[in-house]
Formats: C-alpha cells, sequence, structure tokens
C-alpha cells in the first residue's frame, strides 16, 4: 500500500481542487491510498512551537506516515492559498523537525481559467524545494476546470486519460523515491 498525504488548499464546500483530487484518487492504480489532511487548522504561531495544537501534531503524524505528499492547490491572488502556506508553516514546525524533508511529492491545481493555477504551482514548489522534497517534474497538471469536469465535479472523459497519466507517473515517482 502506498499512502498519500493529500493537502487540498481549498476549503470551498464544492472546490474544483477537491474534485480535481477526487479524480486523480479514483484514476490512481491499485494499493495507492490517499489521506486527506484536515485543512481546519489555527493560524500558525511560532509561541505554541512547544505545546503544538492536537490538530497540529495529527497532521504532522499523517505527512510522517505517509509515503508522499500530493498538493492540489487553487490561485488565490497569483499565488497559492493561505489555507496551504498555514498547514506548512504547522507541518514544518518546530524549526529542524519539517514533517516534509525528503518526501516524494507533487503539485497540481485547478481553475475556472486557462491557466489552472500555473503562478500558485511556480510558488508553491519553490517552498517545496526549501523543505527538501522529491518533487515529480512531470507531467504537470494546470487543470481547467470549466473544460475538464462535469457539473457533479467528475473529470470529463477527455480529461482522464490525462489525470490517469499523472496519477500513475505519481504513483511510480512516490514508489522510486520513498
Amino acid at each position: 500500500m502506498t499512502k498519500i498525504a493529500v493537502f487540498v488548499g481549498s476549503l470551498r464546500k464544492d472546490s474544483y481542487n477537491k474534485s480535481l483530487a477526487k479524480n486523480v484518487e479514483r484514476l490512481s492504480p491499485e494499493g495507492v491510498e490517499f489521506d486527506y489532511i484536515d485543512m481546519d487548522l489555527p493560524l500558525y504561531n511560532q509561541d505554541l512551537d512547544g505545546d503544538m495544537p492536537s490538530k497540529a501534531i495529527e497532521m504532522k503524524q499523517k505527512v510522517e506516515a505517509a509515503d508522499g505528499v500530493l498538493f492540489v492547490t487553487p490561485e488565490y491572488n497569483r499565488s497559492f492559498s493561505g489555507v496551504i502556506k498555514n498547514a506548512i508553516d504547522w507541518a514544518s514546525r518546530p524549526w529542524g523537525q519539517s514533517s516534509f524533508t525528503g518526501k516524494p511529492a507533487a503539485i497540481i491545481g485547478a481553475s475556472m481559467g486557462a491557466l489552472g493555477a500555473t503562478q500558485a504551482q511556480h510558488d508553491l514548489r519553490n517552498v517545496a524545494l526549501f523543505f527538501d522534497m522529491k518533487l515529480m517534474g512531470q507531467p504537470e497538471v494546470y487543470f481547467n476546470a470549466a473544460t475538464g469536469l462535469d457539473e457533479n465535479g467528475k473529470a470529463v472523459e477527455s480529461s482522464e486519460d490525462f489525470l490517469r497519466g499523472f496519477a500513475e507517473a505519481f504513483a511510480k515517482h512516490v514508489e522510486a523515491n520513498k
């Protein structure tokens, strides 16, 4: 079994990024299990490094138990969401105890526009590299939710092969780097 910790950077009930993650999960090879991180965390506060909230500790434990990490990010104001940044801040602390170090990872994202969260992914890539994560470079997924998802959030037929290809490549990347 390959376990993937999944960070979806949108809290919206009908999030395109949550739908994207669910479709990648559905199209992943057998033996790949997604563990969605609860992103409803208090704001990071360094004063709490010695007495972390239980939700932050649980998140760190899930990341550490995972074989890989998948970030699924919307694009807010030309960057990734504060929801993901806050979760990363908690999981990377206290200083020197990052739960991300050495983890194989990938970054994907969806938006309603043709650029599919490109700027958000670019910015998040810099952060992930700082934590010495083993980022998968290809294939990139800049997903247009307007044309790639139906009204129920399911990937349209023309998108399924592309997402399946990503899911298979990511599973191989995690296996090769865990």
